[in-house]
């Protein structure tokens, strides 16, 4: 088991997380695998899909951190993480979940969008906060939450696009969350068209940076 600042940290260094929502598990690899060979190494498998909890399996021998989510109670988080989710993510705080993650040594990375949420997601032991849905904000919010929360690490997620990312980057976001793009793109190109988007989304990451 990767400790939990490793994990912190391999995400916070890669930059972009993949989130995989899919029709089913086969597919949920089918599109992980892809997003990996096109140098994506952190992956967020949506409790969305049917069954995806196989998909753990089928990609335990990847050369990636696998995380879990939409999870929305302390009961699914520990599913995952038996499964061998390395992160959990939610689209809310959830104090159950917080603590099911502390007990299992898990990093939590929970939705908020008020500053109440994110202070209590700190109280929680959350280290970084999904800022969601990122689309319904500009990138200067960063900014304008780190004033009363200087020590808060943020990853936009829902609307983080190509046209977007570097903008989101520069003004400070930790990571970000990608998802739509990847399954429009499957859909319409298969494997290797979501191999060449990731690759186009790590190339944005290495211009920031």
């Amino acid at each position: 088991m990767l400790p939990k600042h490793q994990v912190i940290n391999h995400i916070m260094k890669q930059k972009v997380v993949a989130v995989i929502r899919a029709a089913n598990a086969q597919e949920a690899i089918a599109i992980s695998k892809s997003a990996i060979s096109g140098g994506i190494s952190v992956i967020e498998l949506t409790f969305t899909t049917p069954f995806i909890e196989d998909a753990f399996k089928g990609l335990v021998d990847e050369d990636a951190v696998i995380g879990a989510g939409t999870v929305l109670d302390p009961e699914t988080a520990r599913i995952a993480i038996l499964a061998d989710a390395k992160f959990i993510v939610s689209p809310h705080y959830n104090e159950e979940i917080a603590k099911m993650c502390n007990r299992y040594a898990i990093p939590y990375l929970p939705g908020c969008m008020t500053i109440t949420e994110m202070n209590k997601a700190m109280e929680g032991g959350c280290d970084i906060l999904k800022l969601f849905p990122a689309n319904q904000y500009k990138p200067s919010i960063i900014s304008a939450f780190k004033g009363p929360l200087p020590h808060t690490h943020f990853m936009p997620t829902g609307g983080v696009s190509l046209d977007n990312i570097s903008d989101w980057l520069q003004a400070g976001a930790v990571a970000v969350g990608i998802g739509s793009d990847l399954t429009k793109a499957y859909k319409a190109g298969g494997e290797e068209a979501v191999s060449k988007l990731a690759e186009t989304y790590m190339e944005k990451v290495k211009e920031v940076k």
